[in-house]
């Protein structure tokens, strides 16, 4: 089978971590192993999140004055190379038998995107109240506010192509583990004459993943997080979990905007383009949702 897998943030860096390098590290080694369990017979495609690697790289930015930050694509790329070659070098002591490589994704936008009118993902660390007038007059920024304090919004554009695709199915046609679209990939546009510029927008790491499954004619597309599956009134009483459902259904419940929400739109988004299955479910229990023995499946109607 060939199969596209999506660590969550918890594969990186579980909740409550500082963002050092040798957590990372143990955290990645981790999540290799496991992957390493389902190798055999089959294609591997790995993508990844990078919130919180994206946040320290701006702060560490903004500590050097003598430099203006670089623009939030370029933290994108930076990130998306760091944690790519942690999870490259992983899987290599994980699976030594096998070809793994690491790419940096550029994925194309619309310029036009509503998005880019209603910046609202949070990036970055937090800043106090007093400081709004200043981070909007020098870095013109949308800035939210949140309980911690002030916070850096962009936007969040639909991502549509991810311009390194061919060479993706290359490498997967000639039996190597490929690890792309870190972060949701690096947001770029084309501008009228044609050329590609990056733009300051984070990418959802879900969507961009089903697209890439999509693309690959993946037949499984594996949503791994730090819940065992898809529970429908989580937290109150009558919490229920879903071992399978169909994309109508999901679709027909209601999901925090900030949770469950993003993994079930991108999953419903390959089924249905697809008609092949996909799985939301912890990334310790990969052998067992394969099997169908964990996890929420979702289904075509």
């Amino acid at each position: 089978m060939r199969i596209v897998i999506a660590l969550g943030g918890n594969a990186l860096l579980q909740k409550n971590q500082p963002p050092e390098a040798e957590i990372q590290r143990q955290n990645i080694a981790e999540a290799a192993r496991a992957i390493a369990k389902i190798a055999e017979g089959n294609e591997l495609v790995i993508t990844h999140g990078n919130g919180p690697q994206v946040g320290l790289l701006a702060l560490q930015a903004e500590n050097y004055p003598a430099v203006r930050p670089y623009p939030l694509d370029i933290l994108d790329a930076e990130s998306e190379g760091m944690l790519g070659y942690q999870i490259e070098q992983a899987l290599m002591n994980a699976l030594p038998e096998r070809h793994v490589v690491a790419l940096l994704s550029q994925v194309l936008v619309d310029q036009n995107d509503l998005a880019f009118n209603q910046p609202d993902k949070p990036v970055g660390g937090f800043y106090p109240t007093a400081e709004r007038q200043r981070l909007e007059e020098e870095h013109y920024w949308s800035i939210g506010e949140f309980e911690n304090g002030l916070r850096r919004l962009v936007p969040s554009p639909e991502p549509e192509k991810i311009l390194e695709l061919p060479a993706i199915k290359l490498l997967v046609n000639k039996g190597m583990v490929v690890v792309c679209g870190g972060g949701g990939g690096i947001p770029v546009v084309r501008d009228a004459s044609g050329s590609l510029r990056g733009v300051a927008a984070v990418i959802d790491k879900d969507l961009t993943s089903a697209l890439l499954a999509t693309a690959l004619a993946a037949d499984v597309l594996l949503l791994l997080t730090n819940v065992d599956g898809v529970y429908q009134d989580w937290g109150q009483a009558n919490t229920l979990a879903l071992e399978q459902a169909s994309v109508s259904e999901l679709r027909n419940l209601d999901f925090e905007p900030g949770t469950m929400r993003p993994k079930i739109e991108a999953a419903c988004r390959f089924v249905e383009r697809t008609g092949n299955v996909a799985y939301i479910g912890h990334l310790s229990q990969i052998s067992a949702i394969i099997a169908d023995q964990s996890g929420t499946k979702i289904v075509p109607d």
